[in-house]
Formats: structure tokens, C-alpha cells, sequence
């Protein structure tokens, strides 16, 4: 195995994520029926209610178009709902639906246990290390 020290920071993290997101997919949310990216745009309208389309595909680093396709499957299942005027500019605001907020809820546990086989070769104070860590990076 290559040494860690001549890693790149990307290459590291592309697969830490896609593992996370394999395991979320297979026994959390392909289940419920919730592809990955559906996933991402209800927790990011969990955290942050009234983002418009453009606002979720740069946050999520996709194109409005996919984006697009994301937001239709959701309020074709009622989990998000779009104004149906902007309040200033072309931007519709989103926010969860009461069904989509439930939803959102059910997949906390797993999610969280999805986390924990991901990592479980570190010990609970490095988990906790590495989250911190990635926290800060996040911040910038």
C-alpha cells in the first residue's frame, strides 16, 4: 500500500466518501426508495429551508439540470415543496415537506450506523478526532 504521506488529500477523501456512500445507499436509503443525491438535497433543506434550485446543484457541485431532476423526483413524492412565486428575482425557494422531514428522520439511525461500520477500524476517540477535523476543513 502506497504511504499515506504521498496520498493526495482529494484522492483520500474520494474514497472515504464513496465508501460512506455505497453503505448509506445499500442499507439505508435504497430501501426507502431515496437515491443518494435526493438524500443530500432533503438534509441540506433540513439545514437550510428555502434554497432555491441554483443554490442546492452549486452547494451539491452538480448542474441545475441534474439538480433539476433531483427536485422533481422529490415533490413528485411529496417530500419537498417549491413556492410557486419568488420572493424577489427568478429563485423559487424550497423547504421540506412534513412527509419529507419524517423520512429525513427515519434514515438518522442508519445513516449514523453506516458511519460507524465505515470507520469502525478506528477507535471511538479517533472517529471523533476525524469528524472534528473534517468540521474544521469544512469551515474554509
Amino acid at each position: 500500500m502506497e504511504r499515506v504521506e504521498t496520498q493526495s488529500l482529494g484522492y483520500l477523501l474520494h474514497r472515504l466518501t464513496s465508501a460512506l456512500r455505497n453503505e448509506v445507499t445499500a442499507t439505508v436509503l435504497s430501501p426507502l426508495g431515496v437515491s443518494f443525491p435526493q438524500y443530500l438535497c432533503m438534509r441540506l433543506l433540513s439545514q437550510s429551508p428555502g434554497m432555491s434550485n441554483a443554490q442546492l446543484a452549486r452547494t451539491i457541485n452538480v448542474s441545475p439540470q441534474a439538480m433539476n431532476r433531483v427536485v422533481r423526483e422529490l415533490q413528485k413524492r411529496s417530500l419537498v415543496v417549491q413556492a410557486t412565486m419568488a420572493p424577489s428575482g427568478r429563485s423559487l425557494p424550497m423547504e421540506l415537506s412534513i412527509e419529507g422531514a419524517e423520512l429525513l428522520n427515519r434514515t438518522n439511525s442508519g445513516v449514523r450506523a453506516a458511519e460507524r461500520r465505515v470507520l469502525a477500524e478506528f477507535a471511538e476517540q479517533d472517529r471523533h478526532e476525524l469528524l472534528k477535523l473534517l468540521a474544521m476543513l469544512g469551515q474554509r
